[in-house]
């Protein structure tokens, strides 16, 4: 099977939105819905399994559910790889482990190993150095023979250093390879995205999450050369709302009727994950009763 080929795809379209996804049933969800790409979000990821997004999932852990959301959808998924789980080497490792797996791409980030969630609270958070991100995008590509879509995060605005400083990781990462460099910032306004997309100059196309600057359109930040915009983690934040009010709503009621008007029916469920296909096969394959 010809591998879901992101670079096609920002060829044909300019821009591409993605949305985040943790399991099969939230990517067919964006699919559905109309996204370009799913993001496997590692955030979303760590939440479904209730723990903290903080590398306490491993690679394997990633890798699984990444794999499980590409098999429920026809879009590409990019894998939020965190820091590639250690060294250049390590990370070479995870590039050819999602590659052989079909994933369309993937992305590292130049945090220290472990890292902690960009928007956690804490004390200033340590990057390493850019040479060294630099080479391991350069691992990532050269053991995928440059076939994995690459995305190289760079959070130095994340981590209170200058829009300098930035580009100058921004630059290093597209020189080693990367397909995009995705700029992150935790501002709740777009003026640092801005600032940096005015002063990149490299052919290489930028990312951008827009988490806490959610005003700005997905429109806009492409006139400022964001070709790939990643809605991370409102699908999962959405669907936590949904269930409070739900669940609130249920116990005291004692009945499942007061909830008819705000849950699907289990025929959208039914043709959601697929039902019809399953009886078909179940009446090609499976014999009769005597």
């Amino acid at each position: 099977m010809e591998r879901k080929n992101i670079q096609r795809l920002l060829k044909e379209k300019g821009q591409l939105l993605a949305i985040g996804g943790h399991d099969g049933l939230s990517g067919r969800l964006g699919e559905r819905a109309g996204f370009d790409l799913i993001w496997a979000s590692g955030f979303e990821i760590s939440a479904s399994h209730g723990l903290p997004d903080a590398n306490i999932l491993d690679m394997s852990d990633q890798l699984a559910a990444s794999c499980q959301i590409d098999e429920a959808i026809s879009i590409p998924v990019i894998a939020d790889c965190d820091n590639g789980y250690g060294n250049a080497v390590n990370a070479a490792y995870t590039a050819k482990k999602f590659a052989k797996a079909g994933i369309a791409g993937i992305c590292i980030e130049d945090n220290i190993f472990p890292k902690r969630c960009s928007f956690y609270s804490g004390t200033r958070r340590e990057l390493v150095s850019g040479r060294e991100h630099a080479l391991k995008v350069k691992a990532c590509k050269d053991s995928t023979d440059g076939e994995l879509f690459v995305i190289a995060r760079t959070e130095a605005l994340i981590a209170g250093y200058s829009i300098e400083d930035a580009l100058d990781r921004a630059e290093a990462y597209s020189d080693a390879g990367a397909d995009a460099v995705l700029i992150h910032s935790k501002e709740k306004t777009p003026d640092q995205m801005i600032e940096f997309s005015r002063r990149w100059t490299r052919p290489t196309p930028l990312v951008a999450v827009p988490t806490t600057y959610d005003t700005i359109t997905a429109a806009e930040l492409g006139t400022l050369g964001y070709r790939i915009v990643i809605f991370a983690n409102h699908g999962l934040r959405a669907s936590i709302r949904a269930m409070e009010q739900a669940y609130a709503k249920l116990l005291p009621a004692g009945r499942a009727s007061v909830l008819r008007d705000q849950i699907v029916s289990l025929k959208d469920v039914f043709e959601l994950v697929g039902v019809a296909a399953l009886e078909e096969s179940e009446k090609k394959y499976l014999p009769t009763a005597m």
